[in-house]
């Protein structure tokens, strides 16, 4: 039986911090221990209060500890946030009519990356999405091809300095090395999303408690990301203030009777209420959803644009993929699929191992995702010195590797 190292991932969500175990047997995902913790130090993806968020990924952790009996002393880590941007390059190296090599892609994608990037953002990957060789496109691994003109087109995806290193500090202070730090939607991707979907076009659309990532992708890599600043807990302050209600009153009826869409005869069915805490009352259902419904319109309608704009909605042939913990809203769906015109399905990690079960939620998708990413890449060495720099470099040598294959 072959057993690779044992892989922890640490999705640190705006409204919760999620830890997993696993490892990679017989070439197979093996879910060994989740633990989760609520998340208090972050806004919309972003660290704001460095001892809360220390604190949730410290309680996350002991969980997964205590569940799996595994000491865990390094994580792979997901990013995401209003802060993340992404834009195309490009760039040519001549190959003097010989065979094009490894060390010639490196040539072609640092001139496509050597574009100019405020002081205040990061480049956190350089993905590439075409190689064209003396004029012949859409080249997945143009290596041992003959040419004298290697062009690559890629995908730019940067985030703030000050975000990533106040995560990292975070991981730090909770007694954590960071082997990578890892795009949230690319990692929720590979948890959900099938290689023929990659390859004819589809967008994942993963809607957290702060933000909702989208990512397209077309011809088997990452096209397009974006981050729109809506997500579930939007909802819930909506069903706050629509019926004046405290905050975790409001989350309780919004996972309980909450539905995007209305049914037929909702008039007629009632539920009851918490007011300040301590006094019942009875309202329709449909108030409800009468909240919920007009938010979640304004999320896809926004989406819809984002893809419209950047030349996405074309080329998703196979429709949107929903995860996410917000994903779970009863007929968020359907609202989807009326507002995008699109095909959609819900995502969830599928085809593991051990806890399989366990995760088998779209909640789980980018803490899953962030294992098989882990599976993939090389042991990572110790983490000293330039931790900021360590990471990034790692990460970024990785991803071009990977892509290639």
């Amino acid at each position: 039986m072959s057993r690779g190292p044992i892989i922890a991932g640490l999705d640190v969500g705006t409204t919760k911090v999620c830890a997993i175990v696993g490892q990679v047997v017989d070439g197979r995902l093996n879910i060994l221990a989740i633990g989760a913790a609520p998340s208090h130090g972050l806004r919309k993806g972003i660290v704001v209060n460095i001892e809360s968020t220390v604190e949730s990924i410290s309680q996350a952790i002991e969980d997964v500890q205590n569940t799996s009996g595994v000491e865990i002393n390094s994580v792979y880590v997901g990013i995401a946030g209003g802060h993340i941007k992404s834009f195309e390059s490009y760039g040519a190296v001549g190959i003097k009519g010989r065979e094009v090599t490894d060390s010639d892609i490196e040539r072609a994608l640092d001139a496509a990356k050597a574009v100019y990037v405020p002081l205040d953002r990061e480049v956190l990957h350089v993905i590439p999405k075409e190689y064209i060789v003396d004029g012949q496109e859409e080249i997945t691994n143009p290596v041992g091809m003959s040419g004298v003109r290697l062009e690559a087109r890629v995908q730019i995806v940067t985030g703030s300095v000050s975000a990533v290193q106040n995560l990292i500090r975070c991981c730090e202070k909770a007694g954590l090395a960071v082997n990578d730090i890892v795009l949230e939607p690319l990692a929720s991707s590979l948890a959900t999303l099938t290689e023929d979907e990659k390859k004819q076009g589809v967008v994942l659309i993963d809607i957290g408690g702060g933000t909702t990532d989208i990512a397209f992708y077309k011809n088997g890599v990452l096209s397009y990301t974006a981050v729109v600043a809506i997500g579930g807990n939007h909802i819930t302050n909506d069903i706050a203030i629509g019926l004046r209600l405290p905050v975790d009153e409001a989350e309780r009826i919004k996972m309980a009777y909450g539905t995007a869409v209305p049914f037929a005869d909702m008039e007629d069915d009632e539920v009851k209420i918490m007011v300040a805490g301590r006094d019942e009352k009875t309202i329709p259902r449909s108030y409800i959803t009468e909240i919920i419904n007009p938010r979640c319109e304004e999320l896809f309608d926004i989406i819809k644009g984002e893809l419209q704009n950047s030349g996405a909605y074309d080329g998703a042939v196979y429709g949107v993929v929903l995860t996410g913990g917000a994903s779970q809203l009863s007929g968020m769906d359907r609202i989807a699929e009326a507002v995008l015109g699109l095909p959609v399905r819900v995502g969830m990690p599928e085809h593991l191992a051990g806890l399989a079960d366990a995760v088998a939620d779209p909640k789980y998708s980018t803490g899953v995702g962030l294992l098989l990413y882990g599976a993939e890449a090389e042991p990572p060495p110790a983490i000293s010195g330039d931790m900021f720099g360590n990471v990034l470099k790692k990460m970024k040598e990785w991803v071009k590797g990977f892509l290639k294959r």
